[in-house]
């Protein structure tokens, strides 16, 4: 954003680590309190945006303000939660890995797009509130029955008030669930989509039911109970003329690709090569090799499988992004440069290529080198304007090229977007008094210091 937009709330990206196109990160936007790690990958959030965009703008939905973002959790799940800015759709990184078609994620991402279209990321805590009704309620006379001396009854009553509180949310839920579903429909039918990839994801989530069916409580689960589900969606399975909608050879195999980079990145090796034999020679398998062998480490062998792959396919950009990590890994920057450079001339507008260029840039500890990764990191904070790491290596630059003030505001930026508001007022303090007054970048720094001070009056 421009250096002098009034400050505004960020949401926090933590970097933890950078590899092999998968950047891990820590987000705070609308992430429940367990907050989860955040996979970084060009290729990955490029395809779930395709399967979005359509989806969103069919829901009547800020396309750009709608965000899908990947979790590093190896739980078959996904989830909505709005935050500052939009909304956000989550995909764990273990319903990616066991979904079989994209027509089955597109499934997904519909049904938690319905959340989004019928307010119940709002509608929730609502629902919550009106739950906990009951259970304060029974508290109060439960603790009256025990100091009156009926002890047994005060407890009785507490635990009737909760096991009343969890059912009337398990209820809300399951009729929140039901009306996702519908509008998932709804969003396929006008996006031209086929409706079996949700029907068959649920199915087998119904059987997976079923076979533990013994111990499910009916009243207490938060989701239809599965074949009910699954009879729900049947019906408009039925009457969809896209039923027979098949997914494109080149989407399925995006889709592939992606689902073998992220096997060989997140699974335990001996999980994922059993995925993935050595013995298989296929595109998809040698793309996982290499992601296997990169966090062995076998770099030898990594370079291998990536560079038979750029053979093949050579305007690929994120076979040369996997390349350069491979080099970085090494130590070898000045032998990465050229692989990122040639991601990025493939893919101008990535900001995660751009930043991971502007790395290896700076990792060759050479000067001459620092203004070319300061241009690459202002590339992709235009995109991406509250990344910390791409504002923590922004600073590395300017404090290469002795450019203290700039260094001093980059750092400032760099805490204020992981919400260490304390820090980023101690460096804004110190960029405005060396900048010259009244720029846009003097009054970026009066804008962090502002926001930290109505912070601390907050905390009081």
């Amino acid at each position: 954003m421009p250096m002098n937009t009034p400050i505004r709330a960020r949401s926090s990206v933590r970097p933890l680590a950078f590899a092999a196109g998968f950047a891990i990160t820590l987000i705070g936007t609308g992430v429940p309190a367990f907050s989860q790690e955040i996979l970084r990958d060009t290729e990955t959030e490029e395809m779930l945006r395709s399967y979005e965009a359509p989806l969103a703008k069919a829901a009547g939905l800020n396309v750009d303000a709608t965000k899908v973002w990947l979790l590093g959790d190896p739980e078959v799940n996904a989830f909505a939660s709005f935050g500052e800015g939009g909304e956000n759709i989550f995909i764990f990184s273990g319903i990616l890995l066991s979904l079989k078609t994209p027509n089955e994620l597109i499934g997904v991402m519909a049904h938690e797009t319905g959340h989004i279209k019928a307010g119940h990321l709002i509608r929730g805590e609502v629902g919550m509130q009106k739950a906990m009704i009951p259970m304060l309620l029974s508290m109060v006379a439960g603790i009256a029955a025990m100091i009156a001396g009926a002890g047994q009854a005060g407890m009785v009553l507490m635990g009737a008030g909760q096991a009343m509180a969890q059912a009337q949310m398990a209820q809300f839920s399951r009729i929140q669930e039901s009306t996702a579903d519908q509008i998932a429909l709804k969003l396929l039918l006008a996006t031209h989509q086929s409706p079996i990839g949700i029907y068959d994801t649920f199915v087998r989530f119904a059987s997976e039911e079923a076979q533990g069916a013994y111990k499910i409580d009916p009243f207490a689960v938060d989701h239809p109970i599965g074949q009910e589900r699954v009879g729900d969606l049947q019906a408009g399975v039925d009457a969809s003329p896209y039923k027979d909608v098949k997914d494109s050879p080149a989407v399925t195999h995006t889709f592939e690709m992606v689902q073998a980079k992220l096997a060989g990145f997140v699974l335990p090796v001996r999980e994922a090569l059993a995925r993935y034999p050595e013995s298989d020679k296929s595109e998809t398998a040698r793309y996982a090799h290499a992601m296997i062998y990169l966090r062995q480490p076998q770099l030898a062998k990594a370079l291998t499988e990536i560079g038979s792959l750029i053979q093949e396919e050579p305007n690929n950009p994120y076979f040369y992004e996997v390349q350069g990590q491979i080099y970085l890994s090494m130590a070898r920057p000045l032998d990465a440069i050229p692989a990122y450079q040639k991601a990025v001339s493939l893919r101008p507008q990535a900001p995660q290529l751009r930043l991971a260029l502007a790395t290896a840039q700076l990792a060759t500890d050479n000067p001459a080198l620092s203004q070319a990764a300061l241009t690459n990191l202002k590339a992709a904070s235009l995109v991406e304007d509250d990344d910390v790491f791409t504002w923590y290596e922004t600073a590395q630059a300017y404090s290469n090229l002795k450019n203290l003030p700039m260094a001093n505001l980059s750092t400032a930026e760099s805490y204020y977007s992981a919400g260490a508001m304390q820090q980023a007022a101690l460096f804004a303090g110190r960029a405005r008094r060396d900048l010259p007054q009244g720029t846009a970048d003097w009054e970026r720094a009066n804008d962090i210091l502002g926001a930290a001070q109505t912070q601390a009056k907050q905390q009081r």
